[in-house]
């Protein structure tokens, strides 16, 4: 090395002491330097991967505002509190917090106390932040997620769209683009999107070995229930369920309490000291098995889960990549199970179905919450479903409705409490703009075929996975998975 590089690496190893980690892993040492020297660019790193620590790192140095794009609350403040931990000057501001709460944190960030900011898309609707933003100057932009910004990502977020006019808006700042799962198209939506010249990318392998995956086919949900419980038998030690309906999980834990098996439960309908609770039990092994949603697992990082199970399908690969990659994170071997009933994919499609409202069902809750809003804070949901006129148990429109409301900062809906539930700036015409239901509906119907396709193939699992993602990869037969004809081992593969 010449002497200034060994000047730099000295001094970022300095640095990399407030993380309590030896060394840098794969690109992240060459993604800071690059960040550092004022340059942008997309990071594809597997979940569990370091990709944190490549914005973390240069917000200890950087003299400005290191600004942090999340898609999900509960995942910016699962980072502060890790952040604090490491001595960052950290904080978020979302839609959870109070007024109070927000108007303190903006305080700090402008005061110069805060460095590393987490914030929603959507916070920059908020004109007072953005003036603040735009006056303190951004060092660095990160978009966590940043698949979320593609039509071809699998949890496209409409407001994810706007984030290149936003960087020109705040004066075009280095950006660094974060995802754990990228095909080309998405790649390159990305890079347009953020205007990213010339297209700096770090890709590393997607291929987890460690991984053993298996497909059985099941018919009803008691079948499902003695594969889980012959499976727990099977393999011990840390074991995660993953469902696609929380009346599902509700029904499979109270099979499992009838056969005195212990778990703790993750779900939205949970309370938030539930949920924290759940996590808190099963990252300390307080209990090896936990029933969750795909909420759970965002940001955790428990490296000795040597059980997945895909009790209902998920809705795309990039999901089931995402979630399986979970399991087998200290590099043993982890079996993950995915139980295929064919009945379950109607469920997805009603996901799919009612996850994208169409712009007048959106428009009239909003009419209804804006003209009856004390009736909205005494009787919830149910009046508001009884005045749109449906029941559908699936329907969840409403919800989807609500939440994207709330991220446009129409309503402030604090912990989805009703009672607390207030106005916020009115819903107009352009906001609505760069909503389109109908394209991205088609898009996740196109990925939800391909999962089946792969779930039903005939050749090698894990080849066949990396090969959509990367079709330049090249790739053998795992050897490692039901399709190999290998049985699943615990011991080194």
């Amino acid at each position: 090395m010449t002497s200034w590089k060994v000047q730099k690496h000295m001094m970022l190893k300095k640095y990399l002491k407030n993380f309590a980690i030896e060394a840098f892993r794969g690109d992240q040492e060459a993604i800071i330097s690059h960040v550092l020297n004022g340059g942008s660019g997309l990071v594809i790193m597997p979940t569990g991967g370091g990709k944190s620590l490549c914005y973390q790192l240069p917000s200890l140095i950087f003299k400005r505002l290191t600004l942090v794009v999340s898609p999900l609350i509960a995942l910016a403040d699962d980072q502060v509190q890790l952040g604090k931990k490491y001595g960052l000057k950290v904080a978020a501001i979302h839609s959870n917090m109070t007024a109070q709460e927000r108007t303190k944190t903006l305080q700090l960030v402008e005061e110069g106390q805060i460095k590393l900011l987490y914030v929603t898309p959507e916070r920059f609707r908020q004109e007072p932040f953005l003036q603040i933003v735009k006056k303190l100057g951004v060092d660095l932009l990160v978009i966590d997620e940043a698949h979320c910004l593609s039509q071809w990502g699998h949890d496209f977020r409409p407001e994810y769209s706007r984030l290149g006019e936003i960087r020109k808006m705040i004066g075009e700042p280095p950006v660094l683009a974060l995802t754990a799962t990228a095909t080309q198209e998405v790649q390159n939506e990305i890079l347009h999107v953020l205007n990213v010249e010339p297209p700096q990318i770090w890709k590393e392998s997607i291929e987890r070995p460690q991984l053993y995956l298996q497909i059985h086919s099941v018919y009803g949900l008691d079948e499902k229930i003695r594969h889980i419980v012959a499976l727990r038998h099977q393999l011990h030690g840390p074991a995660i369920l993953y469902f696609s309906l929380i009346s599902t999980l509700e029904k499979t834990a109270l099979a499992l309490n009838k056969l005195g098996i212990k778990f703790c439960k993750y779900h939205s309908q949970l309370s938030e000291t539930d949920r924290k609770r759940a996590q808190r039990q099963f990252m300390s092994d307080e209990t090896d098995l936990i029933l969750a949603t795909p909420a759970f697992g965002l940001g955790i990082n428990k490296p000795n889960v040597r059980l997945v199970i895909h009790v209902e399908i998920p809705g795309s690969l990039e999901a089931y990549f995402q979630e399986v990659g979970r399991g087998g994170r200290d590099g043993k071997n982890s079996l993950c199970v995915l139980l295929y009933d064919p009945d379950d994919v109607s469920i997805q499609m009603d996901f799919i179905k009612w996850a994208h409202p169409d712009k007048k069902f959106i428009q009239t809750v909003w009419h209804l919450i804006e003209k009856n809003l004390l009736r909205v804070q005494c009787e919830g949901a149910d009046y508001l479903r009884k005045q749109m006129l449906f029941y559908h148990s699936r329907d969840f429109r409403l919800e989807t409705s609500m939440n994207l409301l709330e991220r446009w900062g129409n309503i402030q809906w604090p912990h989805h409490n009703y009672n607390q539930l207030t106005l916020g700036q009115p819903l107009l015409a352009e906001d609505l703009v760069d909503y389109k239901p109908e394209a991205h509906g088609k898009v996740q119907n196109e990925k939800l075929l391909t999962f089946i396709r792969w779930i039903q193939g005939t050749s090698c699992r894990k080849k066949s996975l990396y090969l959509y993602f990367d079709k330049q990869i090249k790739t053998e037969a795992c050897g490692f998975c039901d399709q190999c004809g290998q049985e699943f081992s615990s011991s080194p593969h």
